[in-house]
């Protein structure tokens, strides 16, 4: 069998003519009995081709009861006395049960407790403790000793006298949780800055690898642990990636530093037969634990095949381990029979398959990352096959469209872990559905929220947990399904996860209720050592300010959602695909109970036009808005006698703002983003690639205009949660677009998220908005253009060196003399820094006053004070940063790591933001995210300034014109503001299409 035969099988060599031969006469490399036995293995590894090497080496470590063990059987001796019991332990322990030991709870020390660690008393917090499927509330203190905790809820004063060196934390009421579990990430494995000698996702070679380990891959120096700490999450599940059916072993980890800085010490529970030490015990003495590994399936294997292929290597690769189990259970039933003399090979295993083997014997936890119905009916057919438990299921877009049939798992059904959001980026996640955590919730089927960091920076994993509570999720599981649902699911829930007497002391201290909207950890411990504050270099804590503004006692209180019924049944009515359409209304719509309204100017600021007030003590007095083919004709109390012949909207305490705009994605470019039929498709680059002569232009400048498509989900849920206006562009930061990141990325177009298509009144609201550009370093092995050849091109099309006849001269002119914005997609200080150089440079030399905006600028806050007196604006995008690429690597994290934010610092050096995102899919989260800048910014960014950003600011920095009182849309919410989980948007005011569009 060929190597190429392996790969597409998913088996191997299984039966080689050199592993028949190593076989046969029982030799391992690990027990070379003679010297002569040396010589004949390293024959056969000579004559073996460096495939089938590299391949078996593995193989031949760990036949342990080796040919010695039996060398006198052919003699008719048997093995000895001491040999006979290891043998027996040893298959004693093929029998064992993963879990921790009946007096674990017991424990006075935890195996990760460091000597010269202060014990902890937490005095007065509400204590969530996961325990009663997450409905226990327990309010009292928590003592935190030796690594574990020790005492919860009433702590006996003979306890706290009897404790030394202790330091008291007076929590004041606030809401106290076990550290956060993400049960899927990538941290350590792909590193932040990503970067090629540290990159250790996938393993290309072969699409069956149950015999990697990611702990192998695991960095020490990633800079997201820290990161994720500060956002309450203690311990990870570091998982492969997924582009092998079986990507490997996967380490449950814990994110503070050991003192000895090695990834092995990260490890929690390093299963049995992992030689940490040459004091470890042998596999038949040591405690069991669960080991966990990842499996995936559908698209991401294609470079193996297609579907067949994936199950059939599944299918092969179990059965040769079936092979394997079948052989280990005769050899041990003649050894416990005492048939001793029957027993003339060594004990049948295969370092390759072993992982495997255990998986049969019900020992490991099975991560399988899984989206569509078809591959989880897969799956489940798979499990019941080779009776086998799956664990949990990843991502899985489309279980909670077929619940019936996750319950029919063998040893029954898996937990879900989930994107609250995260949708429409390919095929398989088309169906996906933010309601997905309650659905499955209802079925009695475990939900777990996860980051898939850095897909989704695992520092705000809670952020996953607030939005499926805020869609649904009762606020029990949404807390536990980032705490005791995932450890449960991979068999840690005796230690992590959960608050009890015996569980590790891995605690976070909020400054709000979790649920909320901006929640921050105050204090992060982790072994009971304090990780956040992070300890200063010359010892002590680092004084960072949390929490300013929140201290009403609704931020305590579990945020109250809107009710979704409606749209949840309508969602499983349509297969996950329901109509996103509004009902357009025209003539009179009148809204009341109205408590807020905030309208634009004729200038474009945003300013409150009714507020309603208390009413003598009593409850209070709402408002209402008469709408008349689109435009508000009345405001207030005094309202009420012109709401006759209307169609009538109760908003029930809600409010009515301006609709938001979104940036910095490609929505309305593409339907799903990695499906290439669905989208404008590949633009021509002229860094790299000849423009085609038809376009008669050095730059290939293209309008973004001619690539637009209306009635994309993403651009209908974003209308849909009050973001009703939106720019986009061809551009790709480098990071993300790799070779279709282009340089010159043209014109962006401005329009209306809820029309139908162009020719609609109102649709494209500017044809042509700004000119912009991409620049950076190249990403990860992509050789791309460098920094030095992108500013040199940028300064001759400045200069206007290029004919004004062509697209390219005549916008690059236009951009020089400030009549477009140029807007740069950049994230290095030092490349904005060369940047506003070339800006002053190319004013003094045409005298002109360019409109120059920084999109991304991760690192402008290092230039805050030169950006602001270059009068050059500013787009944030993500809002909240993460040092995904070296580009971007000195970044200002904000609280609880640092009391300042981009924002901020960019704010008070009197420069002009907004916020922009990244994907398309993010659009719809537009209000929160703003709701999360203002609220880390410690009370220096207002309401209306917040408003601000992604409304009036944004709009300037872009160029939008026109959206003014008689142009914007307005957004009705039933049951809060803009800013309140306890809101959703039921309606759109448009004055410019004359209708109100109802949800």
């Amino acid at each position: 069998m060929s190597s190429k035969d392996t790969f597409t099988t998913g088996v191997g060599p299984t039966r080689s003519r050199s592993a028949e031969l190593t076989s046969s006469i029982g030799i391992g490399f690990r027990q070379l009995s003679s010297p002569s036995t040396l010589v004949i293995s390293l024959s056969v590894a000579i004559v073996t081709s460096l495939a089938i090497i590299s391949t078996w080496i593995p193989a031949y470590t760990d036949l342990f009861v080796s040919v010695r063990s039996f060398s006198g059987a052919s003699s008719g001796r048997g093995p000895s006395a001491e040999l006979k019991a290891s043998i027996l332990s040893r298959c004693a322990a093929l029998k064992a049960v993963p879990g921790p030991p009946s007096s674990f709870s017991a424990r006075d020390e935890s195996d990760r407790f460091e000597t010269g660690t202060n014990a902890t008393l937490i005095r007065n917090a509400k204590i969530f403790t996961g325990r009663e499927n997450g409905t226990e509330i327990i309010h009292g203190d928590i003592l935190l000793d030796k690594g574990i905790v020790k005492g919860l809820g009433k702590v006996s004063g003979r306890v706290i006298d009897n404790t030394p060196n202790l330091t008291i934390v007076n929590a004041n009421g606030a809401w106290l949780t076990p550290g956060l579990v993400d049960l899927h990430t990538h941290l350590g494995v792909l590193s932040a800055p990503i970067l090629a000698g540290a990159y250790d996702l996938s393993s290309n070679r072969g699409p069956i690898l149950p015999y990697l380990r990611s702990l192998d891959g695991l960095n020490t120096h990633d800079e997201s642990y820290e990161l994720a700490m500060a956002g309450g999450v203690t311990s990870a599940q570091v998982l492969p990636g997924s582009s092998n059916a079986v990507g490997g072993q996967a380490f449950i980890v814990k994110l503070r530093k050991p003192k000895d800085r090695s990834a092995s010490s990260m490890i929690l529970e390093p299963p049995y037969n992992l030689k940490l030490s040459v004091n470890e015990p042998s596999p038949e003495h040591a405690p069991f634990r669960w080991r966990h590994m990842k499996q995936a399936c559908g698209e991401n294997l294609r470079i193996y095949g297609n579907r067949m292929d994936t199950i059939w290597s599944f299918r092969s690769a179990y059965n040769e381990a079936t092979k394997i189990k079948i052989s280990q259970d005769g050899f041990c039933a003649k050894a416990e029979s005492g048939l001793w003399e029957s027993l003339d090979t060594p004990f049948p295993e295969d370092l390759r398959w072993e992982m495997l083997v255990d998986v049969l014997r019900g020992k490991v936890k099975i991560s399988t990352h899984c989206y569509e119905a078809v591959d989880i009916d897969a799956m489940v057919r798979l499990s019941n096959e080779f009776q086998f438990p799956i664990a949990s299921f990843h991502h899985a877009a489309e279980a909670w469209l077929v619940p019936d049939v996750l319950k029919r798992m063998w040893g029954g059904a898996p937990s879900i872990a989930l994107f609250a959001t995260n949708h429409r980026y390919k095929r398989e996640s088309y169906r996906g559905s933010e309601f997905a955590p309650r659905v499955l919730a209802d079925e009695g089927i475990p939900v777990i929220m996860k980051s898939d960091h850095p897909v989704i920076n695992s520092r705000y994993l809670i952020y996953e947990a607030q939005q499926a509570h805020y869609f649904g999720l009762p606020a029990s599981l949404a807390l536990a399904s980032v705490t005791s649902t995932p450890a449960a699911a991979a068999g840690v829930s005796h230690r992590i996860g959960v608050l009890a007497e015996g569980t590790d002391a891995d605690v976070v201290l909020w400054d709000s209720h979790p649920l909320q909207i901006g929640a921050t950890p105050v204090k992060v411990w982790i072994d009971g050592i304090l990780q956040i504050p992070v300890p200063s270099k010359s010892g002590g804590e680092t004084i960072v300010e949390i929490g300013k503004g929140k201290d009403g006692d609704r931020w305590r209180q579990i945020p109250e959602t809107p009710n979704w019924d409606k749209e949840k049944n309508e969602s499983l009515r349509w297969d996950g695909l329901p109509p996103l359409e509004g009902r357009k209304v025209q003539g009179k719509v009148s809204f009341i109970n109205v408590k807020e309204v905030w309208r634009r100017t004729w200038n474009g600021d945003i300013e409150r036009a009714f507020l309603a007030e208390p009413s003598n003590g009593r409850r209070q007095r709402l408002g209402a808005v008469v709408v008349e083919d689109g435009k508000m004709t009345c405001v207030g109390m005094h309202c009420d006698d012109l709401k006759a012949d209307s169609k009538t909207i109760d908003l029930r305490g809600g409010s009515i703002s301006p609709g938001l705009m979104t940036y910095g994605s490609p929505l309305g470019l593409e339907e799903i983003a990695d499906e290439s039929s669905t989208g404008d498709g590949q633009a021509y680059d002229a860094f790299r690639h000849n423009v085609p002569k038809i376009l008669n232009d050095v730059g290939g400048v293209v309008r973004a205009m001619d690539g637009l498509m209306f009635g994309t989900r993403n651009a209908l849920l974003a209308y849909r949660s009050g973001v009703t206006l939106a720019t986009s562009s061809l551009e790709k930061p480098i990071y993300i677009g790799g070779p279709d990141a282009h340089i010159i990325s043209g014109l962006s177009v401005s329009f209306r998220t809820g029309s139908a298509h162009a020719m609609q009144r109102g649709a494209i609201v500017q044809d042509v908005t700004a000119l912009h550009v991409v620049l950076g370093k190249s990403y990860l092995l992509l050789r791309g253009i460098s920094v030095s050849t992108q500013i040199a091109a940028l300064r001759r099309l400045l200069y206007g060196w290029e004919s004004q006849d062509k697209e390219t001269g005549y916008w690059f002119r236009k951009a020089a003399e400030g009549i477009v914005p140029l807007v740069i997609e950049v994230d290095s200080a030092d490349i904005m820094a060369n940047l506003l150089i070339l800006k002053a440079d190319v004013e003094d030399k045409i005298g002109s006053m360019m409109r120059m905006v920084f999109s991304g600028a991760t690192e402008a806050h290092l230039l805050a004070e030169e950006i602001g007196n270059a009068n050059v604006g500013v787009i944030l995008s993500p809002a909240r940063p993460f040092p995904m690429v070296w580009d971007q690597r000195r970044i200002l994290p904000g609280p609880p790591l640092t009391n300042n934010t981009a924002l901020v610092t960019l704010m008070e050096k009197g420069v002009v933001v907004g916020l922009g995102i990244r994907s398309a899919w993010e659009a719809r989260n537009t209000r929160f995210d703003v709701q999360w800048a203002a609220l880390e910014s410690n009370e220096r960014v207002s309401q209306q300034q917040a408003y601000a950003l992604v409304t009036r600011d944004l709009e300037k920095l872009l160029g939008v014109r026109g959206v003014d009182e008689e142009s914007g849309d307005l957004v009705a919410y039933e049951g809060g503001s803009m800013f309140d989980l306890s809101s959703k948007a039921v309606g759109v005011i448009s004055p410019a299409r004359g209708l109100v569009d109802e949800f």
